[in-house]
């Protein structure tokens, strides 16, 4: 086996970084809004084709499921076929999973448009930061993730602002075609702009091993794991199918990590949790997720049912949470290259904390310049630690290893915000149980019980409280991330 491994600081001249940062944030933008739009419609799609609630949610759950399964694997077949041609086939098909979904005439079908542009979805996010990183010099890390967060804060905003005018006007199908459309500007400019000995793409013969073994064992314990979480089928937690569902994932977990220890050319590179500044700093980011999952999640419910707003202004509403993400990630980004990571992070998991026990005294009469003024910080604390721990994280990789660790680090967001979002639907349902007072959450606008809404704010504020604590477990894991590892961009 050769491997050509590429300096693309040596080719890169001008402002050619800047070009094919615009270039992979139109995908990274069409596909983080496609994530967060998608939810707004499942209402719509259910009453098109007759379907239930519960039987429609898996439009969103096959997408996480494809997602988780096939991330990891993903980002290792980048690193080894070269990330120009892998970055595109990914957009190309996103762009034919959204034009199946827009002409879906079932359920099923749609589902599995969604599986299709999931996988593209995988592709692309993989290795998006390895595109990012590899182009940019190393003194410009933090500068150019802080851009790419901005990127994921602006679509997962964009998402409840378009959804519903879009979904009003022109119907629930027109969502995709709203996704495709920036998809394709960006599969025209890769073909003009990336260059694959410009953005850190390395060269292997075809001789080269895939690990085969690991990736299928990766998502097979990853799927199972995000399925028992997520909890489609409504199995009691205490049930033999939960437990069942959990034990397997623990096996197959333990079978991944001992064949990845032993095989010569893993999927990821476990010994890489021997570097302690990686270790620290991907337990804080998968703390920090599940910290942070909630607010997207729980908000809109909230300043709907609560606070009696229609989903447009609600999605204005949301929009300051988003705005404040994408403003402190772009000073924190710049910032953490000059004065390190550990500030940043810190103050931005700080926040964290502090706004999860803001959230948890809401009330039904709740001032709305409170509530907006609490996201906003929601959103800085978010924006703050975000770019500055991916850096610290990346700090500790070989360009060699960019794009299977892009898809590592979009993994650890997907399953850290996967737990967060049904922990935090657990807790709730759990205490409106006890209560005698279950009702679907997307239900609760139209109960007008106030044991109803006792029990969900009695649940709405022991969550919070419950984040509150994970996030300054997150804290103290930042904490402990005491060594920025010198850069290694040149070390291969």
């Amino acid at each position: 086996m050769t491997i050509e491994i590429t300096d693309p600081n040596r080719n890169v001249t001008g402002n050619y970084h800047w070009k094919v940062f615009w270039t992979v944030a139109i995908a990274l933008f069409a596909m983080v809004m496609d994530f967060s739009i998608v939810f707004l419609a499942l209402s719509s799609i259910a009453d098109e084709f007759d379907v239930t609630l519960r039987a429609v949610t898996w439009v969103a759950i096959a997408s996480s499921l494809t997602m988780s399964a096939f991330m990891l694997p993903l980002g290792r077949v980048s690193d080894i076929t070269g990330r120009k041609r892998f970055h595109i086939v990914g957009m190309m098909l996103f762009v034919v999973g959204a034009l199946l979904a827009y002409s879906a005439s079932n359920l099923q079908m749609l589902i599995l448009a969604r599986v299709v542009m999931s996988l593209g979805s995988a592709m692309g996010q993989a290795v998006v930061f390895a595109i990012i990183v590899g182009v940019f010099p190393g003194s410009e890390r933090g500068k150019a993730l802080g851009m790419i967060t901005t990127t994921v804060a602006i679509g997962a905003a964009a998402g409840p602002i378009v959804a519903g005018p879009v979904i009003q006007e022109w119907g629930w199908r027109s969502i995709f075609l709203v996704t495709a459309l920036p998809t394709i500007a960006g599969i025209v400019a890769a073909f003009v702009v990336l260059e694959d000995s410009k953005i850190g793409s390395e060269t292997r013969s075809l001789d080269a091993r895939f690990d085969w073994l690991g990736s299928i064992l990766s998502a097979a314990a990853l799927s199972l794991l995000i399925l028992t979480i997520s909890n489609p089928f409504a199995f009691e937690w205490i049930s033999l199918q939960t437990i069942a569902g959990f034990l397997v994932s623990l096996v197959l977990l333990v079978a991944l990590v001992r064949w990845e220890l032993r095989t010569p050319e893993p999927m990821l590179n476990l010994r890489f949790f021997k570097n302690s500044t990686f270790s620290w700093s991907t337990s804080t980011r998968f703390l920090g997720f599940i910290g942070g999952s909630a607010t997207f999640f729980l908000m809109p419910i909230f300043v709907q049912s609560f606070m009696g707003y229609g989903q447009r202004s609600a999605g204005m509403i949301m929009f300051v949470g988003a705005l404040g993400m994408g403003l402190a990630s772009q000073f924190s980004g710049r910032l953490s290259d000059k004065y390190g990571f550990r500030k940043f992070t810190f103050i931005g998991l700080g926040f964290l904390v502090m706004t999860n026990v803001w959230f948890s005294f809401f009330v039904k009469d709740s001032s709305l310049v409170i509530v907006m003024s609490v996201l906003f910080l929601n959103g800085l604390g978010m924006g703050l630690w975000m770019a500055p721990n991916m850096s610290a994280t990346l700090s500790t990789v070989s360009r060699v290893d960019y794009g299977s660790m892009s898809a590592f680090l979009n993994l650890v967001r997907n399953v850290g915000s996967v737990i967060g979002q049904a922990l935090t639907a657990a807790i709730i349902a759990g205490i409106m149980l006890s209560r005698g007072a279950e009702v679907q959450l997307d239900q609760l606008s139209e109960s007008d019980n106030p044991a109803v809404t006792d029990a969900f704010l009695a649940g709405w504020s022991l969550t919070f409280r419950v984040l509150a604590i994970v996030t300054f477990i997150a804290l103290l894991c930042a904490i402990q991330t005491r060594v920025f590892v010198s850069d290694r961009d040149d070390s291969n």
